[in-house]
């Protein structure tokens, strides 16, 4: 039996059978979906150019030949242990004859199969209109600090203390700035990010805060969503302060990596040079050479971050919680800088910040 859907969370069936192409696929998917193309990536492009430089009816004939083998495949492989009341959702793009072609297979060996209703893209229009809808609600709490506080691990500890946190910076695969990018992990499409990040607010509790680290609209390659955003330029702060040479220190561990690829180095230094000029890059460069990594990382937080990161400060004016002053980025000041941000929370310190900002 086929049954038409618009229930979309996995939690609902044995699995989620996304039948698009790989390619489709990689580009954005419900989480936890698994990937059993009726067509691959290059079978779909001959059908497609078939339909245009042949016909409708001969591109339709080559195609469901394609997916009757492929799907035979399926069903002798992944799917070939599934027992009698195996219960899949099915959907392609649009919910239109990939998904169906599957679904009807699936039915005549005796699995329920739920098909939903305008495939991928009804899927895709929720999560938008998720976070259009959602963000201003949220009970944001940003963690601030020039870069090389160890913002990043505050929020990881905070998370392991039971604490909301939302990492975008994880959720981006890219750490913020310009040395930011994950060593060989690719980002994910802006609606990869777009999903994840829904699948990551839907976990929240409302009456909750969440603490989140203070970013640019941007990560990387991906925007975060505009209504977020909004919410963000006016939640309060709670700013850590540390002593520059302790965060170059802090960040000579963090891109270590990048001390042993000096070519990708001195592109990424090379590519300040529009905004601070061929001289300081140079001099930048030069310190690459000689190694000299402490005072590399000491100057680029003087001359770089931190002038961008007052710039935002006196930007955005957002109403501030507390301030934290952190000796150094180890972990015992780290742990310090947690337990301060969970009494804030404890004395209720958020409340009318948090209320002012909505």
């Amino acid at each position: 039996m086929i049954t038409g859907t618009e229930m979309w969370d996995p939690k609902h069936y044995d699995m989620v059978i996304d039948v698009r192409a790989p390619g489709e696929f990689a580009h954005d998917h419900i989480p936890g979906a698994v990937n059993l193309p009726v067509l691959s990536d290059e079978e779909r492009s001959i059908v497609g150019r078939l339909y245009t430089q042949d016909s409708p009816f001969v591109a339709r004939k080559h195609g469901a030949a394609l997916v009757a083998r492929n799907i035979a495949g399926h069903i002798e492989g992944v799917l070939s242990e599934m027992p009698s009341n195996f219960s899949p959702l099915i959907h392609c793009w649009r919910g239109g004859q990939r998904s169906q072609s599957f679904a009807q297979i699936c039915s005549a060996i005796g699995w329920r199969s739920f098909v939903l209703k305008g495939g991928y893209k009804f899927y895709r229009r929720e999560v938008r209109s998720y976070l259009d809808r959602i963000p201003s609600t949220l009970k944001l709490i940003i963690i601030a600090g020039r870069t090389g506080s160890g913002k990043t691990d505050i929020l990881k500890a905070l998370s392991e203390k039971g604490a909301q946190v939302l990492d975008l910076e994880g959720l981006a695969s890219h750490r913020g700035s310009l040395l930011g990018r994950v060593k060989n992990v690719a980002q994910p499409s802006q609606r990869m990010f777009e999903t994840l990040l829904h699948s990551q607010l839907q976990r929240f509790h409302p009456d909750q805060p969440v603490y989140i680290e203070s970013e640019s609209s941007r990560i990387g390659d991906v925007q975060v969503p505009a209504e977020l955003w909004k919410r963000i330029l006016v939640s309060p702060q709670i700013p850590i302060s540390t002593p520059r040479s302790a965060r170059a220190e802090y960040l000579l561990g963090e891109y270590s990596h990048l001390t042993r690829e000096i070519d990708d180095l001195n592109t990424l230094v090379a590519g300040m040079t529009r905004r601070h000029g061929s001289e300081r890059t140079n001099h930048w460069q030069s310190l690459i050479d000689t190694r000299a990594w402490s005072a590399l990382a000491y100057e680029l937080l003087k001359a770089h971050y931190d002038p961008a990161y007052d710039n935002t400060l006196q930007r955005h004016k957002r109403p501030i919680l507390g301030e934290i002053m952190q000796k150094d980025c180890s972990n015992a000041s780290l742990e310090s800088s947690v337990e301060a941000i969970l009494k804030m929370q404890s004395l209720g310190l958020k409340v009318s910040a948090i209320q002012r900002s909505g």
